[in-house]
């Protein structure tokens, strides 16, 4: 069975914009000046009211027991690749999602005002980054890499504790927010780093006024999971529903079926509307052979 997202109908985005008077609650993971920020910022303008979280799952609950009016969570790095958590997480709490947008991941050595980086011995950061930053590692092998939960935490903790030869490894906007130094700028391996977030809301809100959305000639998204019979040829048989019908599919996903070994959930993304003819076609077909289908969300894709 097919559960559909909340899909808006041509011209909304100039209609209606369920912000309007008040500032947008915005939960996120991490702390304020975390790249999830700029993502909210770009979505839904620089006047959010961010709400930063200590896990992933605690952004979810945030939005599902009604605490913020939106949620921005990382779904994939170009880099380090999916954040698996967060999959689980959209089946689990049923938050459609609303709208996509890529982040530029730059990321910058950082210190409290006076320390030079001579004088430093180690760096604090989130293991993401500090495995996006391997290169500038080798051309220090005295620095010592220290995991921390959080890129925009460990500046906030050096501006708190100050550790004596202690940096960070964050953005700039962390750096700015939180009065520290920037000593090196786009540290990281790979300027090809982007993070991909999704933009979530309660299934009762109305569609969300994003940048992408009020774009000219934009073109749409769908994000869908889907469980196959565990038969010879049934993932073939799922995916051909699209294939017939020339629908472009942009990403797929795997992720195991809890309780049942070796059986998978599939996260589809694919090009298009789900209201379309042409999708609505693909999706009823998809829904004869699944064992289980449900629509994540509807959305502009993020240019």
């Amino acid at each position: 069975m097919v559960y559909p997202t909340p899909t808006p109908s041509a011209g909304w985005a100039q209609r209606y914009n369920p912000d309007v008077g008040r500032r947008t609650r915005v939960s996120f993971q991490g702390e304020k000046g975390a790249f999830s920020q700029l993502a909210a910022q770009q979505l839904l303008g620089t006047d959010v009211n961010v709400v930063p979280c200590q896990r992933f799952e605690d952004v979810f609950v945030a939005l599902a027991n009604g605490k913020v009016d939106a949620a921005v969570i990382p779904i994939e790095n170009t880099l380090h690749g999916s954040v698996h958590e967060n999959y689980d997480h959209l089946v689990n709490f049923e938050l459609p999602i609303h709208a996509e947008t890529n982040v530029r991941v730059s990321h910058s050595l950082i210190t409290c005002p006076g320390v030079s980086f001579r004088s430093v011995q180690r760096v604090f950061s989130h293991p993401v980054a500090l495995n996006q930053c391997t290169k500038f590692f080798r051309e220090h092998p005295h620095l010592e890499r220290v995991p921390f939960y959080d890129t925009a935490g460990s500046v906030k903790m050096l501006m708190e504790e100050r550790p004596p030869g202690a940096a960070a490894i964050a953005s700039t906007i962390a750096a700015d927010l939180y009065g520290a130094k920037v000593l090196k700028r786009g540290i990281e391996d790979d300027p090809s780093n982007f993070t991909r977030f999704f933009l979530l809301r309660r299934p009762s809100a109305r569609p969300s006024r994003t940048v992408q959305s009020r774009q000219r000639d934009v073109e749409w998204k769908t994000t869908l999971v889907f469980q196959t019979p565990n038969v010879p040829g049934a993932l073939f048989r799922c995916l051909s529903a699209f294939a017939l019908r020339d629908i472009s599919c942009t990403k797929i996903e795997s992720r195991p079926l809890k309780g049942r070994p070796w059986e998978y959930w599939f996260y589809l993304d694919f090009l298009g509307r789900a209201d379309d003819p042409v999708p609505q076609k693909a999706l009823g077909h998809l829904a004869e052979l699944a064992d289980f289908l449900r629509v994540l969300g509807t959305y502009p894709k993020a240019v």
